[in-house]
């Protein structure tokens, strides 16, 4: 297991790093960052996303499953001097949220959600009216797709493309790496619920023809920008690479660019009434 997963502090600060110096000047075209702003995000861990945000006036709120990283993110805060809401959740138990954000960041959580239809529709009841969607998520064909890092093996951590095995053969291998059954059963849940570019904007398409009747109140989302990373930004606190976008050429090929694309960044917008 890499260092980083344990060490949760040198993790918030990793991708404050990032968050600094991608997220924001990313984002910055699409809405302005600063005081007055409110921003939510989803699956937010330790908060390190968040920091950046705070630092310029930004009213941050993080919402994550695990107590644990929402008592570390609180402590995070703390310590830098940062206000910031933190709550431990499941995002769609708490109502009073809803129409309240002007960004939402959904960075590395979709591909860890089973139901991703359902999570896409209720994902726009926390925007306020011209708020967006940060999504990222790494392809799952890519050579870290399954998430392996997180092996307790040092073999297995930096073994790519293992997580495409078919499914007994890959229990059987982290089994014989001597990983505990956990984590292979961690590691199975993800390669249950990966995610591609191509299902991830199918899952789009999908919601903007929503027929039950029951999702009337349902906002669409459409894509304002998609970028494909060869490298992650992230990759340059984590590993001293430069971040690299994948060449347009084989950005085109469906069936080629997962295998390539380390992170996927969209940014969303609600359709209007009109528009869906």
């Amino acid at each position: 297991m890499q260092e980083r997963q344990t060490d949760r502090a040198r993790y918030f600060r990793e991708l404050a790093t990032t968050s600094e110096k991608y997220f924001i000047p990313y984002l910055s075209a699409f809405v302005r960052i600063g005081s007055g702003m409110n921003v939510l995000e989803i699956g937010c861990g330790e908060g390190g996303n968040l920091l950046p945000f705070a630092e310029r006036g930004c009213r941050v709120t993080g919402v994550d499953l695990a107590s644990g990283k929402i008592d570390n993110a609180r402590k995070f805060f703390a310590a830098e001097g940062q206000d910031g809401t933190f709550i431990a959740s499941d995002i769609f138990k708490v109502k009073e949220l809803e129409t309240s954000f002007d960004l939402i960041i959904c960075h590395d959580v979709l591909e860890h959600i089973g139901d991703k239809f359902r999570f896409m529709c209720d994902l726009g009841k926390y925007l306020r009216q011209g708020g967006i969607v940060f999504m990222a998520f790494p392809a799952w064909q890519m050579p870290f797709g399954g998430h392996q890092q997180i092996c307790r093996s040092r073999f297995l951590s930096r073994l790519p493309f293992f997580h495409l095995l078919p499914k007994p053969l890959y229990r059987a291998v982290l089994k014989a790496g001597g990983e505990e059954e956990y984590r292979i059963r961690e590691l199975l849940e993800i390669k249950d619920t990966r995610l591609s570019v191509e299902q991830f904007e199918r899952l789009l398409q999908q919601k903007g023809k929503r027929t039950d009747a029951s999702m009337d109140a349902i906002r669409p989302l459409e894509i304002l920008d998609r970028r494909l990373w060869l490298i992650n930004p992230h990759y340059e606190a984590k590993f001293g690479l430069k971040p690299r976008l994948l060449a347009r050429p084989v950005a085109a090929v469906p069936s080629l660019r997962d295998f390539f694309t380390t992170s996927c960044f969209y940014i969303l917008k609600c359709l209007s009434a009109e528009e869906s």
